[in-house]
């Protein structure tokens, strides 16, 4: 990864915008695995502009690499003001490019952006009774089922 790169990604990463859970959101998209340790989650709310649904703002929370955590980051900045339409022709390409180009071995982190993204403008609508079984946070969806010794714990390292 080269040094420009690198850097636009701490940068994300020590100041991540949009971070955590939005409790009014009109749309929620879930994507990854607890088994291969990639999840992404995105929430999304939208608001009339000029006559047009379009999406008022974005948050997300992941279990994934620094990279995953910036281009969420990157990616809730650019979709304020974009069409469900707009949103969803958005490539993960297209949602990573302000960090620039990313490296092969990187790419899965777009996608995980993307798929999320997509999942919250499927379509599907949040009400009571459409939220993940065991609440709206990934972490609460990780340790659902799982006996007290195998739950995850989060532990930040200053």
């Amino acid at each position: 990864m080269n040094d420009d790169l690198q850097s636009r990604i701490e940068d994300a990463v020590k100041n991540p915008r949009n971070l955590g859970e939005m409790k009014d959101a009109d749309a929620i998209g879930t994507v990854g695995s607890a088994d291969c340790g990639d999840m992404l989650r995105m929430w999304v709310k939208f608001k009339e502009e000029g006559g047009r649904k379009v999406i008022d703002r974005a948050t997300f929370q992941t279990f994934g690499c620094q990279t995953a955590i910036a281009v969420a980051s990157v990616a809730t900045e650019m979709l304020a003001g974009k069409t469900v339409a707009e949103a969803q022709s958005m490539s993960g390409e297209e949602l990573a490019a302000p960090l620039g180009p990313l490296p092969p071995v990187k790419i899965h982190c777009a996608q995980l952006v993307e798929g999320a993204l997509r999942s919250a403008l499927s379509g599907e609508t949040v009400s009571e009774n459409k939220m993940p079984p065991t609440g709206s946070t990934l972490l609460g969806q990780l340790n659902a089922g799982q006996s007290p010794e195998r739950k995850v714990k989060i532990v930040l390292d200053n």
